[in-house]
């Protein structure tokens, strides 16, 4: 699976060589691009962005307002949000941290494989980016699991149950948001159709996983009430 796709004068300035030490050892050796005296460190901003356009992986440059741009600002805010929902978890001692840890790591490969339209890659940029269906395996088999623990769900639930419920709720909801811009780049075939699949899948993840926190942590879910 490809990983996310980084600036390229960040990778230039990160990579350095790599030295072979008494045959055996290999370590990395930090290289001065910068004239004699001058050790700045590489700048965040490329000012390549200021007249509204961006690049694609592919290369391409589009209006920032473009529906792959949008899809992956709402992807990585989908990853954001499930960052902190995991240090809520995480503070509750919650066991399925690890979980949340790969699905970011899963949604940076999600982000690569938007930033590929395939109408304009090559097959190297394809095989890079290329999607898999194996992570949607693994997220139904979570649920599942989670599921057998859970009491049936016999009414609507409202966004609850303690801090790390509510915050893998408002997870879910921009990973609906993430899978609503993703469909009609899937659509027009310039990305994996898995993709679109594993956020559809993500939510129903986000969404059991709520539960179960709340569960967990004998905190009372809010039951949904007609308003009189």
């Amino acid at each position: 699976m490809a990983t996310f796709i980084c600036k390229p004068f960040i990778l230039c300035n990160f990579f350095r060589n790599v030295r072979q030490i008494s045959g055996r050892q290999t370590s990395f050796i930090w290289r001065s691009y910068a004239t004699d005296g001058d050790n700045r460190v590489p700048k965040i901003y490329t000012k390549t962005g200021d007249k509204g356009f961006s690049s694609t992986f592919t290369g391409e440059r589009r209006p920032k307002e473009d529906r792959i741009f949008e899809a992956l600002g709402n992807t990585d805010e989908l990853s954001s949000a499930i960052g902190l929902a995991r240090e809520f978890c995480l503070e509750k001692g919650h066991t399925f941290t690890h979980q949340l840890d790969k699905i970011q790591c899963v949604l940076q490969d999600v982000g690569s494989n938007i930033a590929t339209p395939q109408s304009s890659a090559r097959e190297s940029h394809l095989t890079r980016t290329k999607f898999t269906g194996t992570p949607i395996t693994e997220l139904e088999g979570w649920i599942d699991t989670f599921t057998e623990e859970l009491p049936p769900l016999t009414n609507f639930i409202l966004p609850s149950g303690g801090k790390s419920s509510a915050s893998l709720h408002i997870a879910r909801t921009v990973c609906r948001r993430a899978e609503r811009s993703i469909a009609p780049i899937v659509r027009s075939g310039e990305a994996d159709p898995d993709i679109a699949r594993f956020l559809n899948r993500l939510s129903d993840y986000l969404f059991t996983v709520a539960r179960y926190a709340a569960l967990k942590e004998n905190n009372k879910e809010i039951i949904y009430k007609r308003p009189t």
